[in-house]
């Protein structure tokens, strides 16, 4: 069994109207979104086509810049206008500390799966030296075959995205904002009142405990009460 590159040539068409979309809902040009992530303007042309696929820190950055959730890259609903955020900081460092940390999750997701780099590169029809260079973070995965790593590695494309940068906070922002508005309205105007902070801060201290430590404080509570 290998990899159906019909499929990945199909991913990138999606993927790159998706991102074409995104573009344009931003009211951005392609120049100014390939500056913000860090590609010669021409790939960026060319991720738009389909004709080649973005990585996903790449993807992430410019989900970033267009202020859109991560999720839209995934759908097939189009955008509404809106008006982008601010360009990241210090782009090429940030997409290359992504890059190796990509490769070692993939690395670490690779040897929990029990799968040797010779067997993972005949599924892929790639050269070892190509996924090695993922693994080592000296290359870019691009986000169809990254989809594709993850799935043969009973790995989520979820645990890949950034979880503690700019983007990952952003993204993080993002998804509270929206589990919140997905509240029934007493519970968004409860945690909406000031007056109510100490039980929310409360609340967070004692998701924050051990069982060991919530079962003590239970007990002293029935032993006050009793």
């Amino acid at each position: 069994m290998t990899v159906d590159h019909e499929a990945v040539t199909l991913r990138a068409k999606i993927l790159g109207a998706l991102i074409k979309d995104a573009r344009i809902a931003s009211d951005k040009d392609e120049d100014t979104c390939a500056k913000a992530i860090g590609v010669p303007a021409h790939r960026f042309r060319a991720y738009e086509l389909g004709e080649e696929s973005p990585s996903l820190p790449e993807l992430e950055c410019l989900a970033y810049y267009l202020d859109v959730p991560m999720e839209h890259f995934w759908e097939k609903q189009p955008l509404r206008s809106k008006n982008g955020r601010k360009e990241l900081k210090d782009i090429q460092r940030l997409m290359g500390l992504r890059q190796r940390m990509i490769g070692a999750l993939l690395r670490q997701a690779r040897i929990e799966a029990d799968v040797s780099l010779e067997k993972l590169a005949d599924y892929m029809q790639v050269e070892i030296s190509e996924l090695e260079a993922y693994e080592l973070g000296e290359s870019s995965v691009p986000l169809p075959y990254l989809e594709i790593l993850s799935g043969v590695l009973n790995r989520s494309i979820r645990e890949f995205h950034d979880q503690h940068g700019p983007v990952g906070r952003w993204q993080l922002s993002h998804q509270a904002m929206q589990d919140f508005q997905e509240m029934p309205l007493d519970m968004q105007v409860f945690i909406s009142k000031p007056v109510n902070r100490p039980y929310l801060d409360l609340a967070i201290r004692l998701s924050d405990m051990s069982v060991e430590r919530l079962r003590a404080v239970a007990e002293g509570l029935l032993e006050i009460t009793y």
